[in-house]
């Protein structure tokens, strides 16, 4: 049995303080073979002592022990191109392994996510778009591209929507929002200055921010305000050593969640103006 195998066997028996630090090990072998005892201790919000008797509560000698050999037993893949797959990989190695890592981690948050997190987010969104409120999305770098998929998605509701990668916009965009307006702020590592005070003006300005970023982030602990909307998407993807693929995938898969729930809400009168897009959309074709 894995040492992953072996803590997930050992999950329910554990007291709930260790289970916390068993689902961060579980959410990101990697990055708990490399960080030290107190960043662990406060992302499992538990004390340094804890993590180490979680480490001897699944067999372990201490933190040492255990660290040393998850770090022999865990792939640490092709540093800032792929987790899953290694330097030697032939195309189909690459195909199996790209499209099973992805797939798993789908799998992984179909499980996970939290229904009434989206349910209020469905409902604030539904709520702006009937009483012609605005939606911004927030977004920098791969999120920023992540943001304009989801303006595009939105947009087609006929809803009032932006899409904002620029900082210095997201504030002055975030500053003009108020009270039933929405800004959806996504991020990958959660750490972003710019989202991050992009956020907080929304928030001060009366807007529902629905944050789509890793639970336990700086960015996170904004979305857990009151009256605000946390849609925590985990992954073992390190944002630092590798390239945002995975991430993507699951930031996408939110915002068309997001989206279905929306465009149901909404209801058969949205469904003649879809109809008529694709009408007209079909005239933009060249070929049969």
């Amino acid at each position: 049995m894995s040492i992953l195998e072996r803590v997930k066997a050992a999950l329910p028996a554990l007291p709930p303080a260790e289970q916390r630090v068993a689902k961060l090990l579980l959410s990101d072998p990697r990055s708990f073979a490399n960080l030290p005892v107190s960043e662990l201790a406060d992302r499992s919000h538990v004390s340094k002592p804890t993590v180490v008797r979680f480490c001897r509560s699944v067999g372990y000698d201490g933190l040492a022990d255990f660290k040393l050999k998850l770090a022999g037993s865990v792939n640490e893949g092709v540093p800032f191109v792929h987790r899953a797959v290694d330097e030697d990989d032939k195309p189909g190695d690459l195909i199996v392994k790209v499209v099973d890592n992805a797939v798993a981690a789908l799998l992984h948050y179909r499980n996970d996510a939290a229904s009434h997190a989206f349910e209020r987010a469905i409902t604030a969104l539904t709520e702006a778009a009937q009483q012609g409120k605005r939606i911004e999305f927030y977004g920098v770098g791969n999120s920023g591209i992540v943001a304009q998929d989801a303006q595009h998605k939105f947009f087609r509701l006929g809803v009032h929507t932006i899409a904002c990668s620029d900082g210095h916009v997201q504030l002055m965009s975030a500053t003009m929002l108020s009270a039933g307006d929405c800004a959806v702020v996504i991020s990958n590592s959660g750490r972003s200055r710019d989202l991050l005070d992009a956020a907080e003006i929304a928030r001060k300005k009366g807007a529902t921010t629905i944050i789509i970023t890793a639970s336990g982030s700086p960015l996170a602990q904004l979305g857990q305000a009151p009256g605000q909307v946390l849609l925590a998407v985990d992954h073992p993807e390190d944002y630092d050593r590798y390239s945002p693929m995975v991430s993507r995938l699951l930031h996408l898969m939110a915002v068309d969640i997001l989206t279905t729930g929306v465009a149901l809400r909404l209801g058969q009168q949205l469904r003649p103006m879809l109809q008529e897009i694709k009408r007209n959309l079909r005239s933009k074709r060249y070929a049969a």
